[in-house]
């Protein structure tokens, strides 16, 4: 008796499950659909890198998205719900939000590869030209050392002469 009433309720809550919720009255186009989702993927990635910041700023992510695309909460859970169901539409929607992610990703890391050449370069040109610096400190310091070599010398020899002079 317990198995014929367990498989009549697993039977019941698949055909609950099973129903196709209908087209809501106040469905979200495709493509507002896809610009929703990308904001929010975008701000949820936001929040797990900044979550405190936001917190501080007392920021409500999914609030201003909605507000963002004149969207409210429960517009969007009956149309998302209603395309979950439509796994054709809604898979496009999502490849299409993924595609779009990725595609900003590329651009990004080019950008940052870009900023990373210029700025190894600016290091570069600023070691070359330090370089040439040093060599000018060696040079003056190979100057230096030289004429404090002539000044003793000098020294040296002037010192030789004064007592040739005082028998003069």
């Amino acid at each position: 008796m317990l198995k014929k009433i367990s498989v009549i309720l697993l039977f019941l809550s698949c055909l609950a499950c099973s129903d196709k919720p209908k087209k809501p009255d106040n469905l979200i186009s495709e493509t507002k659909m896809e610009a929703v989702l990308y904001d929010l993927y975008m701000i949820n990635s936001a929040k797990g890198v900044n979550r405190k910041l936001l917190e501080k700023n007392g920021f409500v992510p999914e609030t201003y998205i909605l507000t963002k695309h004149n969207v409210d909460s429960l517009q969007f859970a009956e149309s998302n719900n209603y395309y979950a169901f439509e796994t054709e539409t809604y898979s496009e929607i999502v490849e299409n939000v993924k595609d779009r992610l990725e595609k900003e990703k590329e651009e990004y890391e080019d950008l940052q590869a870009a900023e990373g050449l210029a700025a190894k370069k600016r290091r570069d040109s600023i070691k070359e030209a330090n370089k040439g610096s040093v060599k000018i400190k060696d040079s003056i310091k190979s100057n230096l050392k030289k004429n404090k070599k002539d000044i003793n010398d000098l020294k040296y020899v002037s010192d030789k002469k004064k007592p040739n002079d005082s028998i003069k």
